[in-house]
């Protein structure tokens, strides 16, 4: 897993998981599963901001970005 990721990963598991990663897969879809909702989203986004000093933009919001661990290393290696 690259560095990326496994840091997207921790964010997760720390900030929504409380820890547990227990059934956590990298392609496992954060809305689906009911680990994200919409105010997580933004918290996700405002972490990826900061984390990685890149500015999403509203038309970027999209599960194809956001909504799992594979997602989010996928959108990061284009907007890195």
């Amino acid at each position: 897993m690259s560095d990326t990721k496994q840091k997207v990963k921790e964010f997760i598991i720390e900030n929504f998981l409380f820890g547990n990663d227990e059934g956590l897969k990298d392609d496992t879809s954060f809305l689906d599963e009911g680990i994200i909702d919409s105010t997580g989203i933004l918290e996700l986004v405002n972490y990826l901001e900061e984390e990685f000093g890149i500015s999403v933009d509203d038309e970027e919001l999209i599960p194809e970005n956001l909504d799992s661990i594979n997602n989010v290393g996928a959108y990061l290696v284009k907007k890195l």
